[in-house]
């Protein structure tokens, strides 16, 4: 046989068809994605997950272990959404939460209990900000991409209404509750954190666990709620449409009272 022909058999095997299917690079879905190929995507999992675990202030390696892992989990929080009205709609109009498309003023000018001042609230008590959300880059498909998008700008509205800080055993009880609410196996990776909190902190995150698996599993599916609707709504009648209750009491070190008006910084407890 030639050398021609033997390169053209080769070239034309199934075997190698395979081969070149799982190392090429696709074109971009949508603007911002990362297209990978299959071993670029194995690399990414294991690389963002240890980072993630040793290093969990890396947000942006929580963010791509959370999207290389995603799996089933989006297309059924995507199920969800097309099976409510309200879900429905958040997937034809896709919102953004940003400092650009939320009027933080005109939130904080609403009374004392409504949902959007008690988010506003909770930003300045926390001195974070709705723009420290990674954009979604990994995600193949544009639609699943914009759900996990959906579900990274709401986790604040998760704080904010159960009156979590950010201080990392709060951090890793409200990823457990999404667990439980959501089921991306991202948030999962949060219990197995615990073994590397201090035991004063371990003890204290101990109270909320129970508490964060029986809420959010009992809860209407978050990814579901078009919370922009919803600023005007006293925070305790949307906790109880939404069937969450009240953890137990946080620990604050900056109180409600110097939220208002000043410079707040990120809580550590």
């Amino acid at each position: 046989m030639r050398l021609g022909s033997r390169r053209q058999a080769q070239t034309s095997s199934p075997v190698f068809k395979r081969v070149r299917h799982v190392a090429t690079r696709p074109p971009p879905a949508y603007p911002g994605h990362v297209p990978l190929t299959l071993p670029e995507k194995a690399f990414m999992a294991v690389g963002s997950g240890l980072m993630a675990f040793f290093r969990p202030q890396r947000g942006d390696m929580v963010a791509v272990f959370g999207e290389m892992t995603a799996g089933p989990a989006l297309p059924q929080l995507l199920d969800r959404m097309l099976e409510c009205e309200e879900g429905r709609r958040i997937l034809k109009e896709r919102p953004r939460i940003n400092s650009s498309t939320v009027d933080l003023a005109a939130l904080s000018r609403l009374p004392e209990g409504t949902f959007g001042r008690t988010y506003v609230n909770w930003l300045e008590r926390c001195g974070v900000t709705p723009d420290t959300r990674e954009p979604v880059r990994y995600v193949d498909d544009p639609e699943l991409a914009y759900v996990m998008q959906r579900y990274r700008e709401c986790h604040d509205f998760y704080h904010a209404i159960n009156g979590m800080p950010v201080s990392v055993e709060y951090e890793i009880a409200v990823k457990l509750f999404e667990f439980a609410n959501l089921g991306l196996p991202m948030t999962a990776l949060a219990g197995l954190t615990t073994i590397r909190l201090p035991p004063k902190k371990r003890a204290r995150l101990s109270e909320y666990i129970p508490w964060a698996l029986r809420c959010g599993s009992s809860a209407r599916s978050l990814i579901t709620v078009y919370w922009e609707e919803r600023w005007n709504q006293n925070v305790e009648d949307l906790k109880c449409d939404l069937g969450v209750w009240d953890p137990p009491p946080p620990i604050w070190r900056k109180p409600l009272g110097e939220a208002t008006g000043g410079t707040a910084t990120a809580v550590e407890v």
